[in-house]
């Protein structure tokens, strides 16, 4: 068997998927059958692991093996190893989207697990947030800012993203959700061309 051959034999390692995954104090994880299972103090997790790969589980870390030869095995690793990491960070530490409100009278006003958006419309957006996402509205901001927190991080993006999808940012005055701290490219009105002629 020649190298070229046996190279395509062996499955290659992702550079990133082959390290270990660190389990943190007060955080469980167990496999049952293709089924990948975290919890910890934010909350409990699973996931059914990619094919191509297998997960080994020990006392303080996971480690991520693919079974596909080639570079097909070192993609799904990466993939897996992604995933389960984002899933013990999760449930160890938590994750948190901040969105900000900008425009003359857009407003956040949560209800138990309803968010009711004043974003400029002739009526108010009700967005029912999903199981696991909690949201804060702090007092000071006068309801223009919105924190949103969770251990899943796919379920969390996709929250923030929705939500800022009602009313993306506009490139003309910058009205519109926002994340916190992003920059939007605001463009010169025609009244600025005008005024510069």
């Amino acid at each position: 068997m020649t190298i070229q051959e046996q190279s395509v034999q062996t499955p290659k390692q992702s550079r990133v998927g082959k390290r270990a995954i660190a389990i943190p104090k007060g955080v469980t994880a167990t496999l049952k059958g293709r089924t990948f299972e975290v919890k910890g103090k934010k909350g409990g997790l699973s996931r059914e692991l990619p094919s191509g790969v297998e997960i080994k589980i020990d006392s303080s870390s996971v480690s991520v093996v693919p079974l596909l030869p080639g570079r097909d095995g070192s993609r799904v690793q990466g993939l897996a190893w992604a995933l389960m990491r984002g899933m013990v960070i999760g449930v160890a530490d938590g994750y948190t989207q901040t969105l900000q409100l900008v425009g003359t009278g857009y407003r956040a006003e949560l209800k138990g697990q309803t968010l009711n958006l004043a974003l400029g419309f002739s009526h108010p957006v009700v967005f029912a947030l999903p199981q696991g996402i909690k949201c804060e509205i702090p007092a000071d901001s006068k309801g223009t800012i919105v924190i949103l927190t969770g251990c899943d991080k796919e379920v969390m993006g996709q929250t923030a993203a929705t939500i800022r999808g009602f009313r993306p940012p506009e490139p003309y005055g910058g009205k519109g959700v926002r994340y916190q701290g992003e920059k939007v490219r605001e463009k010169a009105g025609k009244a600025a061309k005008a005024g510069g002629k």
